[in-house]
């Protein structure tokens, strides 16, 4: 038996790829892997430098960062206005290539400087999000909804390799090389999807004959004339809102969480807190990749997208409500490793198949909103809220728990909405129901 077969084989077992999307799955896989292994080299850094600051000075970076957001998306909006798609992608991952070789330099000027550290921790938390944006925005142009429901599990395991590698690196080679040397080598691993884009582009119309979708000009055009278009189409689009309303809630759990680690860790050493980080990064992605590879696509495509998005969230509700009853640091960790798990293993790919069906403005502007603004948004309320909480009205772990346990039953519920309004879509391959121009 040839590898070319052993491959195939084994891509049909875990999720029913067929013999034309071979090439573009493992192309699509190795993409979102080299993005994942360059900024989770970064994130263990970032995470560490949180314990140095108060509440009230890391509510004020995530306040900074939204704003920061905000900028970045409408520049964005700009750049796909007057910029052709098929240089664009490519081009935003080299822009990015480049601002950290930037900060490479600055740190070796001025290390000991405390606005470069924040301003790195602003930076890395709008690309941590815009990165994986454009990716998506490129799946849903790449694949149809039938082939996003089979293929967007297995894909998004490229994710959870890459998050394993990633703070692997981090983890052996801090010590011996340094927080700035890990920065030139996640540039460089940015350089390596801007070949696989215009791979991907070709496939798309020759092996995986999705020629229907946007076919006219395709790759050569740009996306409307008005720069804020993203903002109009996801006020005007209840599809789009619902999925903005989705986002915002994960975000809410993930803050209050992210915040109470960050607070339980005060008393360690930098360096200590890198690893700790790093190594909730490895146990969360090595439970991720079977999940992802071989449960995802069965999910979906057996239950529906209506079961596949609710799933998470019921799991996170009973999770809050342990932390409520029993709030003990190792709880707090493991509810940390089942809740980033089960986002990138399953929610995550879940909430990408929904932009299969809207089209292609809404796809790469609507969403970068979606995705960066409305997220970050999220975290900045979501960090001032767990500072009044503790800070003023003096809350413990377990009664902002119990609260959070509250707003992840809406999630539930909002998710299960958008899920079953892409269940009844019941589109032929190349519509889109959801159009907003």
């Amino acid at each position: 038996m040839t590898l070319k077969n052993i491959i195939l084989r084994f891509l049909k077992i875990a999720s029913k790829v067929e013999h034309n999307e071979i090439k573009a799955v493992l192309l699509s896989f190795s993409f979102v892997f080299t993005l994942m292994t360059s900024y989770y080299i970064l994130r263990p850094i970032r995470d560490a430098m949180s314990s140095n600051w108060s509440d009230a000075e890391l509510s004020t970076l995530f306040t900074v960062t939204f704003v920061f957001s905000l900028i970045v998306v409408t520049l964005y909006g700009a750049a796909c206005s007057r910029i052709k798609i098929g240089l664009l992608v490519p081009g935003i991952y080299g822009l990015f290539a480049l601002s950290f070789f930037g900060f490479y330099l600055a740190i070796q000027v001025m290390s000991d400087t405390p606005i470069i550290g924040k301003a790195f921790y602003v930076w890395i938390s709008v690309f941590s999000l815009f990165n994986v944006s454009v990716f998506w925005s490129f799946m849903a142009d790449i694949f149809n909804k039938q082939q996003a429901s089979r293929l967007f599990g297995f894909i998004t395991s490229g994710s959870s390799f890459g998050a394993l590698i990633g703070p692997l690196l981090a983890l052996v080679l801090v010590d011996k090389m340094g927080k700035g040397n890990l920065l030139l080598i996640s540039a460089v691993l940015l350089l390596v999807p801007m070949v696989i884009i215009f791979w991907l582009e070709r496939l798309k119309h020759t092996e995986l004959h999705n020629e229907q979708l946007n076919a006219e000009k395709d790759y050569q055009q740009t996306l409307g004339r008005n720069p804020l278009s993203g903002f109009m189409l996801f006020v005007k689009n209840p599809y789009l809102l619902g999925i903005g309303i989705f986002i915002f809630l994960y975000t809410v759990i993930s803050t209050f969480v992210y915040f109470e680690l960050k607070n339980l860790m005060i008393a360690l050493d930098e360096n200590t807190r890198t690893q700790i980080w790093a190594g909730m990064d490895l146990a969360v992605n090595i439970l991720t990749i079977g999940t992802a590879m071989f449960f995802t696509s069965r999910l979906a495509t057996r239950f529906g997208l209506a079961v596949t998005l609710a799933l998470v969230p019921i799991i996170i509700v009973a999770g809050l409500l342990v932390i409520a009853v029993a709030p003990m640091i190792w709880v707090v960790v493991g509810l940390q490793i089942i809740r980033r798990s089960g986002n990138y293993a399953i929610t995550r790919p879940g909430r990408e198949m929904l932009f299969t069906v809207v089209d292609r403005e809404s796809r790469f502007k609507a969403k970068s909103v979606i995705d960066v603004v409305i997220y970050r948004g999220g975290d900045m309320i979501t960090a001032w809220a767990f500072t009044g909480l503790t800070q003023f009205f003096g809350l413990g772990l377990g009664a902002v728990a119990f609260v959070g346990a509250v707003l992840a039953g809406v999630w539930v519920f909002v998710g299960f909405l958008l899920g079953q309004t892409y269940d009844r879509s019941h589109v032929e391959v190349g519509t889109e129901p959801f159009e907003t121009t």
